[in-house]
Formats: structure tokens, sequence, C-alpha cells
């Protein structure tokens, strides 16, 4: 038998791939492992189909680590990247997923979890900006800001339509703008400075452009 998270993984991306076509809530283990060129055996305490929609978040969540970031950028640019990454590895399964999403908003275990999950994807960000410590705000609080962040940024990927990330990206921007407001404020009442580097144009007070990713 294969390892379990390897059957976990080769679950969810044939169910994805199902679910393109299908809604979720019609997927059966059965097709699912027909799909993934496994046996149903093989599932046999290992998962189901509620188990790889649970897996969905954790997997996509690995692409934020997958590229090096620039060090000595601003914080919140470096969450851009990485959250970026993420959504741009969704768009590979953008149907599916998207059956996935409809699903989740129906299954009220699912959406009790969802609050866990989205703190993990937050901290797995943070850790992948190097950003996973006190510096400018407490940690936990860190966290609870990036996943409203990601989850308001997942509502506007979900209506793109173009391809081009421009919703996406304008969702992501604004929100992280946001919660980098926050934090200072945040910041001022715990003694912990951001101490944000100032951005190239910046030094004589001249305006900021929006965040771009090519």
């Amino acid at each position: 038998m294969a390892p379990t998270n390897s059957i976990i993984e080769q679950g969810l991306l044939a169910a994805l791939d199902l679910a393109a076509t299908k809604p979720w809530s019609e997927l059966t283990l059965g097709e699912i492992a027909a799909k993934a060129g496994l046996t149903l055996n093989d599932f046999h305490g290992v998962a189901t189909r509620e188990t790889l929609a649970d897996a969905a978040d954790a997997y996509f969540d690995r692409a934020m680590s997958a590229e090096a970031i620039a060090s000595d950028d601003l914080p919140r640019e470096r969450l851009f990247e990485v959250i970026m990454l993420r959504f741009e590895a969704m768009e590979n399964h953008r149907a599916g997923l998207k059956s996935l999403l409809r699903y989740r908003e129906t299954q009220p275990s699912i959406l009790l979890r969802l609050p866990a999950v989205r703190a993990a994807s937050a901290r797995w960000a943070l850790a992948s900006a190097g950003l996973d410590d006190d510096s400018g705000a407490p940690l936990s609080l860190k966290v609870l800001a990036i996943a409203f962040v990601i989850a308001r940024t997942e509502r506007a990927w979900r209506k793109e339509t173009s391809g081009d990330f421009a919703l996406t990206m304008a969702a992501l921007d604004k929100s992280l703008r946001a919660a980098e407001e926050r934090m200072d404020w945040v910041s001022r009442f715990t003694g912990k400075s951001a101490a944000p580097k100032q951005e190239p144009g910046q030094e004589n007070g001249a305006p900021e452009n929006g965040a771009t990713r090519e």
C-alpha cells in the first residue's frame, strides 16, 4: 500500500478532476479511487470523500513555500508574494475547487473546522514569508489577521473570469494593507515596533505604487 499522505494527495487530485464536471456531493470513493489509479481498498481506514475535502487547504498551502521570497522586501510584499503562489496553484484546479467550496458551504461539520484550517493556512503564509515571530504584533494576532486576508481573497478568486488574477490581486493587496494598518495600531499598544523599511521612492514622501505580480 502507498503511504497514507500519498493516497490522500492522489485521491484529492483525482476528486478535483472529477468535480470539474460534476458536483462534489455526487462523487463516490470508488470512482475517486479509479480516477487516481488506486483501488477502493487503498482508501480503507485512510480517507473518505470528507477527508479529501479537508486535505485541500493544506495541499495548496504548500505552494506558499515553493519559491524563495526576497527577505529585504516589506512584510506586506512578502505576504503578497507567498499568498499569490497559493492562488496560482489553485487556478490549475479552478472548476473542481469551486465545486468543493460550494459543497463545503453546505456541510456544518466542515464549516466548524474552517477557522482552524484558515489559521493553519495563515500560519504557513507567515512562516513562508519569514514573519512567524512576534515582531510588530503577537504571532497569534498576525495569524488571525492573515486568516481573514486569505478568506477575503478566496472570495475574490472565485469570481475571476479572465484568468489574469486582477480581482484576486486587488483583494489581496487591499486586505493586506488593511491588516498592516491594524498591526501598526496594535504595535503602538504592545510596544513592539514593526519598523517597516521605506519603499523605493518613499524617502521624500513620494506616493507608493500598488502591489503587482508579474
